[in-house]
């Protein structure tokens, strides 16, 4: 999918190139990116102009909430422990 400034989520119209649905978006990190962007972005929940950004991080976390799941069933089920 590609995504642009003006793009919005069909369900909520809420802007979707956001820090915050970013991969690189990491608190914490210089500017809370992992990527080496110029300048700060002052508002993570607002559409902006990155050139680095790539959907997949997402506020909710839940993506990797299941990552996690999965590894922590994996690890279990090799010691007989499901």
């Amino acid at each position: 999918m590609e995504v642009y400034r003006s793009t919005e989520c069909p369900s909520c119209r809420s802007d979707v190139k956001v820090c915050l649905n970013c991969v690189f978006y990491s608190p914490g990190s210089h500017w809370d990116c992992r990527e080496s962007i110029p300048e700060a972005i002052r508002e993570k929940d607002k559409a902006n102009f990155c050139d680095f950004f790539m959907l997949g991080g997402g506020k909710s976390g839940s993506g990797s909430k299941d990552k996690s799941d999965k590894a922590r069933s994996d690890f279990n089920s090799l010691f007989g422990n499901e």
